[in-house]
Order: structure tokens, then sequence, then C-alpha cells
């Protein structure tokens, strides 16, 4: 196929190279045009607008950062659908609202345009490995057409049924990090103050009933005091804000994922917002007095200033 991808960031550079590598044909956009040159290095033509690179292509993708992204990339001056032949096929892949994923849906019928929302779980060594989830939404025709595509990025992919509804999973999946990350920050504090070595309480309890994804990936960093990002805080605040939003609209009330914003607000406003998820851990740790999270904090926070 011939594919305009657009977004070649920290994710997305990982899996349009997995498309070249099945030999699809590529055009790329990214804000930083830096970060496609390993693409284009690889044979991807680059293009200076999303309109410029998905017209007369036979689909357009995009992982971008928020939701008013996705909406420049499809829907601005120098969108995707502004162009004289857009693409038959848009997947946003950005983890963003199912409203705007329902909104971009309508927007595109108007123009024979079919739209599918495919957020992705599995962080960039899942992008890097081909080994995401991908979350999908949109009518069954379409995402038969994409699945092929699907395919050379991810290793689990679930139709969740129409439009809105890749979101609407990914939120879940959203809202589960939460309670793992704050199990997560405030069990390490348990095990600071009760005496206990953090390596080998991570060993014994990782493969056991209260083990998780984010033991396993985040625990290693954290007892290095790597609070590199795989995924950023103030990504994750934004898709803490995008469930509330749609449970307030199911009047939903969900006071866990309330307090873990309030937590991710502060890490945000504190300037730790390019730090990773994370640095939660370090962050509680200081609150309960760790000398050592605090002094760490305190170097992260320097380096960004």
């Amino acid at each position: 196929m011939k594919v305009a991808f657009l977004g070649t960031g920290i994710m997305g550079r990982h899996m349009a190279d997995h498309l070249i590598s099945a030999g699809h044909e590529l055009t790329v956009f990214n804000r930083t045009k830096s970060k496609a040159d390993d693409l284009v290095a690889r044979g991807a033509r680059w293009a200076d607008s999303p309109s410029e690179a998905a017209d007369g292509q036979d689909v357009a993708i995009s992982i971008v950062g928020m939701p008013e992204d996705v909406e420049a990339v499809y829907t601005g001056a120098h969108g995707v659908l502004s162009g004289s032949t857009p693409p038959p096929l848009i997947i946003d892949m950005t983890t963003s609202t199912p409203t705007l994923a329902r909104t971009l849906h309508e927007l595109a019928a108007r123009q024979n345009v079919a739209s599918i929302d495919a957020p992705v779980s599995g962080g960039p060594a899942g992008a890097e490995a081909a080994s995401l989830t991908i979350m999908v939404g949109g009518d069954e025709p379409a995402v038969r057409k994409a699945w092929p595509l699907f395919e050379c990025m991810g290793k689990t992919v679930v139709h969740q049924g129409g439009p809105g509804c890749g979101q609407h999973t990914k939120m879940v999946n959203q809202i589960l990090l939460a309670g793992n990350m704050i199990g997560f920050a405030e069990s390490m504090a348990y095990a600071e103050a009760g005496g206990l070595d953090p390596a080998k309480v991570i060993s014994s309890i990782k493969d056991g009933a209260a083990g998780s994804r984010a033991l396993t990936d985040f625990g290693p960093k954290i007892l290095k005091g790597d609070f590199t990002p795989g995924f950023y805080a103030k990504h994750y605040l934004k898709d803490l804000g995008i469930a509330l939003d749609e449970a307030r609209g199911m009047k939903l009330k969900l006071p866990m994922l309330e307090l873990v914003q309030g937590f991710y607000e502060r890490i945000c406003r504190e300037g730790l917002n390019e730090c990773g998820t994370h640095v939660l851990i370090a962050v509680l740790a200081a609150d309960q007095g760790s000398p050592e999270a605090s002094s760490v904090l305190q170097g992260l926070k320097s380096s960004t200033q």
C-alpha cells in the first residue's frame, strides 16, 4: 500500500519502519523533520504537511501527542482532509478522545473517507518489537482493509466495535494502569519504610498475584534511578483527563482515577512532565521522607530548568 505516516516520534518511527520492512511505500511527515531522517534514509518520502503526505495515498496513519494535534493533522488548514485527493482510509493511532474519534468518522464520511481509531499499548519497546496491543474502533469493511497494516505493527489486534470503541478500550487500559502505578508507589514506600531491599521484594512478588507489567517494566528502571520516559508523564496526565471527562459524560464516578490525576497534575506542575510515568514512585517516596528519592527528584528538576 501507499501509506502516509504522520508522526515519527518515540513510537511512530518504529511503527513506520515495520511498514517499510513489509514492503509498503511510505510518505512521512513530522513537526520536527529530523525525527524522520532515518525513515527517509530507509526509502520513505518526506512531505512538508499532512495534506501533502496523504494526497493520493491509499491510507493515512497518525500517531501524535494530543487530541488537538489529531485535529490539526486531519481537519486543520493543511490537514489530511483538506487535500485535493485524500486517502480513502484514515487511521488515528494516537491515544485521543472517543468523542473526537466519532467526530472524525463523521467528517471523513462526508468525503467518502473511512476512519478508524486504533490506539496502542506496549510503549517504545513494543513499537520496536512490533508487539503492540492495538485496540481498534471502526466499521468492519475499513477494519478488514487495515488489518494487514496492524499486523505489521502489533501482536495483539482486537476489533472492539464501532467508531470510538478503540479509544474507550484504551481508557480502560489507562485506568488499570493508574491503579497499578499508585499501588506500586505505595508498596515500594512501605518496603523502604520496613527496611526491605526493594530489588529482593520485586523478585519475590513479580510473578505472583501482585505481579504486573508496570512492576516488570518499571521495577528495574526505578532501582537504577532511571526516570527517562517510555511514556511521558504529561501524556499520561492527558489520558487521565480524557478518561475522567468521558466518565463524567457517562455519569460514572472514578475516585481512584481522580486521586492519581492529582498526583500527575502535581508532577507536571513541578517540572517533571518530561519524565516517565514511573516518576510517581519517586514522588511518593520523597513525600515519605526518603532522602534518596528527594535527591533524585531535585536532579530531575534541575535538568529541566
